[in-house]
């Protein structure tokens, strides 16, 4: 099986090195489109209007060798495009990671990399994205626990496949591949970004604005967040279909739709 791999922590990030190098050596054929920078925070975000553009790297050394690399000035949503609708078509799997921080949460909503795991998805390919639950200040990676932890995750799926529009993501402690207690199946947990915006007035009535804060985390038996706090690999089925069935079917017996009509007859 030949997979896409891509990121959005940038084509020079240490996890995708490292998972690179793990899938290659695990016999799995691959190929890397990623952006050439950092791009978190953009979530599914894609490129319009504008070329993207994407160049081969002459000096790939730190990915694994024959892996071909592509350094990609667009989204990680667009490098996914890019590399299946044209780089890449034959790649049956698309792994966005190894992210350099956790994804749980409302992380999801954010992370330009489960959106491109998503639109792995959405292009017909079985998706997983991998991330490293470690902080800022950490001075110690464990990406390698990350790989292997993402390599029995995509031995399973290669096997069992997934439902359609769901990719699977993966959240992995920051420690060693022996401390790891073992996997978890979690639902989205509830991460809450509070004190979110710092800002300032500037000249002539700007304001400047710093997006961030900090996380504050809620306990939830059952959550990705509470799997990996107690030393778990969380991996949490996400569904692209967002609809909410139950709110629908309420609506319905209320006749909500009938009652918005009338509206439509007294204008």
């Amino acid at each position: 099986m030949k997979v896409l791999l891509t990121n959005d922590d940038g084509v020079a990030s240490d996890g995708i090195h490292t998972m690179s190098k793990y899938l290659a050596g695990r016999g799995w054929l691959l190929a890397v489109v990623a952006p050439d920078r950092e791009r978190s925070g953009v979530g599914h975000a894609i490129t319009a209007g504008t070329h993207v553009r994407a160049r081969p790297l002459d000096d790939a050394g730190s990915f694994a060798p024959g892996v071909a690399v592509y350094s990609c000035d667009g989204t990680p949503t667009d490098c996914v495009v890019v590399g299946l609708d044209l780089l890449f078509p034959d790649a049956g799997f698309v792994v966005s990671g190894i992210n350099q921080g956790a994804n749980m949460g409302d992380d999801v909503t954010y992370s330009g990399t489960v959106c491109a795991a998503m639109e792995g998805v959405i292009l017909g390919r079985q998706s997983v994205a991998v991330s490293l639950c470690c902080g800022a200040r950490d001075g110690l990676r464990h990406n390698m626990t990350a790989a292997m932890s993402a390599m029995a995750v995509l031995e399973y799926v290669e096997r069992t496949g997934l439902p359609k529009d769901t990719l699977l993501n993966v959240n992995v402690p920051n420690e060693h591949i022996k401390k790891i207690k073992g996997f978890k199946l979690t639902k989205r947990g509830w991460r809450r970004y509070v004190d979110k915006l710092e800002h300032v007035s500037g000249p002539g009535g700007e304001v400047r604005c710093l997006i961030g804060g900090r996380t504050e985390d809620i306990d939830e038996e059952g959550s990705d967040v509470t799997a990996v706090r107690d030393g778990y690999v969380s991996i949490t089925p996400v569904c692209l279909d967002m609809t909410h069935y139950g709110l629908l079917d309420e609506m319905r017996d209320k006749g909500a739709d009938a009652a918005l009509n009338g509206f439509l007859r007294l204008l």
